[in-house]
């Protein structure tokens, strides 16, 4: 029953996350910036999404540093293929871990929106 929607559903996941993982997991490919602090995503698959990250911009959290739009615009996809920034970008992340933020790949596409019309491929 692995790997099937029932065998996540019967874990406790929703519908769409347990299609999600059924389906296999999406790598990232690509970010870009948008001056509305969104990220447009293309995934291995083709799809670009649209994730909204004002909700996680506040001051307090570890994504404080990324207030400001320069600084957001550092965003880059890292050798995991997870959406990253790095907090002093003058410090090398693979070196001082606490130096980088970073977005798993499942939940930035459970939790974006398909671009209709768009696609990478």
């Amino acid at each position: 029953m692995a790997n099937t929607i029932d065998f996540y559903l019967s874990k406790g996941f929703d519908r769409q996350t347990a299609e999600y993982f059924a389906n296999g997991k999406r790598r990232i490919e690509d970010v870009v910036a948008n001056d509305d602090f969104t990220l447009t995503i293309s995934f291995d698959n083709g799809e670009t999404r649209l994730y909204d990250m004002r909700p996680l911009l506040k001051k307090g959290t570890v994504f404080e540093p990324f207030l400001s739009l320069k600084d957001f615009r550092r965003v880059y996809v890292d050798d995991t293929h997870c959406i990253a920034w790095d907090i002093d970008p003058n410090i090398d992340s693979d070196k001082v871990w606490s130096n980088k933020i970073d977005l798993c790949p499942d939940g930035c596409y459970l939790d974006s929106v398909p671009i209709e019309g768009v696609s990478h491929v």
